[in-house]
């Protein structure tokens, strides 16, 4: 089959297209022929050297795809060839084919192309899991996105907004915090030129947020304790400005704040499925009916992936980069 190396550490030129044997599925795994791939921050940082595969993964990068069944291991009662799923994977997603582990996959919703069903794991996985399992955000309460025109941001505010909460994100530039508006947002802000606490505050009446999702880090941290209302809760999901930071505790103990966070890649499949089945009954329906979808920035063919990482890398996208396998993605 046709892969993606890592043939050294390096910039986006370093992906080439491979021949690599064709993984056969395991004990409660499925084989998938991928039709479309996502692209992650988390690849470019396998692409970097910073975030190796968790032992035993193979060294293909992707963590998200959409595809037909065309074989099933031992034991896998729930699918059966022919079924088109979209997966969470912890690696292998750039490929022709990629064993899945069952528990993992998910129907593609009616109405959606691969193109679309293959951008929607990583982000509504981590979306689902962080937003509303572990930061109960419920009808009536309110959020900050940060990064609300990246893949996670798009999907965040819809879920959000389409579970009843009042969402709050910010942008880099007018274009990005246009769209997030667009998306549900009732008032996205612009980090470059507005100081996101102040303007939080002005439209709640200084009372703040019951949830912020961030993925920035560094200095953002301080900053997201102060703008919370008392019993928020703090997500961490990503550290883009460093995973180190100088907090005062005053503000997390008077205000009760609950600050956690975790990463998705090593959870076990038990875990991952669980989380997948939570999706099934509580996110696909809403996305059948079509009050989320995932928000496609640009396709590129999967021999392109270097195109596609330095899109990634531009900073210019709403939404997700897909890549897709042999022309399918229908």
């Amino acid at each position: 089959m046709i892969a993606i190396a890592i043939t050294r550490p390096g910039p986006p030129e370093v992906l080439q297209a491979v021949e690599r044997p064709q993984p056969a599925p395991g004990d409660g795994e499925v084989l998938v022929r991928v039709a479309a791939a996502g692209v992650n921050r988390p690849d470019l940082a396998q692409r970097e050297g910073r975030y190796r595969p968790p032992p035993g993964v193979t060294d293909i990068p992707g963590l998200e795809l959409a595809g037909t069944i065309v074989e099933t291991g031992a034991g896998v009662t729930t699918w059966r060839t022919g079924d088109r799923v979209c997966a969470l994977v912890a690696g292998g997603a750039y490929a022709s084919y990629c064993a899945v582990p069952a528990p993992q996959c998910l129907p593609v919703p009616r109405g959606c192309s691969m193109i679309e069903a293959a951008a929607m794991p990583e982000t509504f996985f981590t979306v689902w899991t962080n937003v509303f399992e572990r930061g109960r955000l419920a009808a009536g309460e309110s959020i900050l996105v940060h990064g609300g025109a990246s893949g996670i941001g798009t999907t965040a505010i819809q879920l959000a907004r389409a579970f009843g909460a009042t969402v709050f994100a910010t942008a880099g530039t007018a274009e990005k915090c246009a769209a997030c508006e667009r998306l549900g947002a009732a008032r996205a802000i612009n980090y470059r030129s507005e100081d996101f606490v102040t303007v939080v505050a002005d439209a709640t009446g200084g009372r703040g947020v019951d949830v912020v999702l961030d993925m920035v880090g560094g200095d953002y941290v301080s900053r997201n304790l102060e703008v919370l209302a008392a019993d928020g809760r703090l997500i961490q999901i990503a550290v883009l400005r460093g995973a180190k930071a100088e907090v005062d505790l005053a503000p997390l103990m008077r205000k009760r704040i609950t600050f956690t966070g975790s990463l998705l890649r090593p959870r076990s499949v038990e875990e991952k499925g669980a989380i997948a089945r939570a999706l099934h009954e509580r996110v696909w329906p809403i996305v059948e009916e079509g009050r989320v979808r995932p928000i496609i920035h640009r396709t590129f063919p999967l021999e392109q992936a270097a195109g596609a990482h330095a899109e990634l890398e531009r900073g210019e996208h709403v939404g997700k980069i897909v890549l897709t396998v042999d022309g399918r993605g229908a």
